[in-house]
């Protein structure tokens, strides 16, 4: 389709962009399963940690403070 709209000259051209697309998602996929691996290690390992809705709270309000910390610099920064 690519070639027939003109996009890509020629089909080669369309293979190599499929291949490149195939071995990023295929990197991706990689990453996301060792990360997963590593997760599953720490967790049978006891280094897990209990979620409740009070952790969950304390963690919003933590990611708010730094958020709002971080954009006063940068306003300071453009001033």
């Amino acid at each position: 389709m690519a070639v027939k709209t003109g996009r890509l000259s020629r089909e080669e051209d369309a293979v190599e962009e499929a291949l490149l697309l195939w071995e990023e998602r295929e990197r991706t996929r990689a990453e996301i399963l060792a990360l997963v691996d590593s997760a599953e290690a720490s967790l049978s390992h006891g280094r897990g940690r209990v979620i409740t809705q009070e952790s969950m709270r304390e963690l919003a309000e933590d990611v708010k403070r730094r958020g709002r910390a971080r954009l006063a610099v940068e306003q300071s920064a453009n001033n």
